[in-house]
């Protein structure tokens, strides 16, 4: 069923709503957005999880708690700012997170990543990408 017919065979509602197959060519914009909001969620993911660590490991002072939990806090608001469904945003947005962590790893822990961990990221990504991408309908 082509893009045309589809869009024909739908309800008034359903017609309202109906965004052809082409959109992510359409929007780039969109995606890249969407990228960058899951890129920011990530890293104040991250950093609220790694702070603690870094206490508790006996490596930073209590007075990182306040930042971390300001980090989560933003973690939170930025997951409401997501674009559609919470299942399929927390899905791409796990595509994302794997990436951004293994980033972290080299530039904050300074642990170069492997091969594997490089592939690993590169098809978590492209997972990601085919949730986001995929036509809806």
């Amino acid at each position: 069923m082509n893009v045309v017919s589809s869009a024909v065979n739908r309800t008034e509602s359903e017609k309202e709503s109906f965004v052809p197959i082409q959109h992510a060519v359409e929007e780039p914009l969109t995606f890249f957005s969407t990228t960058v909001l899951f890129v920011a969620t990530a890293i104040a993911e991250i950093v609220g999880c790694y702070l603690p660590l870094l206490w508790l490991k006996g490596r930073a002072p209590v007075g990182v708690l306040l930042p971390a939990a300001a980090s989560l806090a933003l973690f939170v608001w930025l997951l409401t700012l997501h674009p559609t469904s919470a299942g399929r945003i927390y899905a791409a947005y796990g595509g994302v997170y794997v990436a951004t962590a293994v980033a972290w790893l080299w530039l904050i822990d300074g642990v170069r990543p492997t091969a594997w961990d490089m592939l690993g990221s590169a098809i978590a990504v492209l997972g990601m990408a085919i949730i986001v991408l995929a036509p809806r309908g």
